[in-house]
């Protein structure tokens, strides 16, 4: 898995919940296996996102992304419909631990969300701690993930390291 990923910008406030990215009323038990739930992603906050998301796409949050429920499919979904990262201000520790669990890049930032608008390109370098809104010329540099979580993104998720290895990474 490659940890450059550059695409348009998906751009979102504070405080966006495990609810926002996959609203409770489409869960497992109503809607069978996980990839029925790929159109609902997002479905009550960006009308339309299943049919306009493309891969490497980035969401870009303000404070407090991922809050609510533990439901780790929150973040296998943003990464199955494509999304490349996560670049926000902070994020809720659950929603922060099963999105690398899952593969999925997250990025804390503080001055890219303030400086990026809807459609903008954004390139994240995981490995080297840095976030470029391309359109706009703002390069952050930010704190990157150490290993073991490079590690289990470069792997494609958790499930995925312990099939290579054999073991957990810590």
């Amino acid at each position: 898995m490659s940890l450059v990923v550059r695409g348009r910008a998906w751009v979102l406030g504070d405080n966006i919940t495990t609810d926002h990215i996959i609203s409770g009323k489409y869960k497992y038990s109503k809607m069978g296996r996980l990839e029925d739930m790929l159109p609902y992603v997002f479905a009550d906050v960006i009308p339309g996102f299943y049919e306009k998301v493309r891969p490497g796409d980035v969401i870009v949050a303000g404070e407090g992304f991922g809050y609510g429920s533990s439901r780790e499919h929150a973040a296998r979904l943003l990464r199955m419909i494509g999304i490349g990262a996560v670049v926000a201000k902070s994020f809720h520790r659950i929603f922060y631990r099963n999105a690398i669990n899952s593969g999925l890049p997250v990025i804390v930032a503080k001055r890219i969300p303030d400086v990026t608008e809807q459609g903008d390109i954004v390139e994240v370098r995981v490995e080297e701690g840095i976030v470029t809104n391309v359109t706009r010329g703002v390069v952050e540099r930010v704190a990157g993930l150490e290993e073991p979580l490079l590690s289990i993104l470069r792997a494609g998720g958790l499930v995925e390291y312990v099939k290579r290895h054999g073991r957990l990474p810590w």
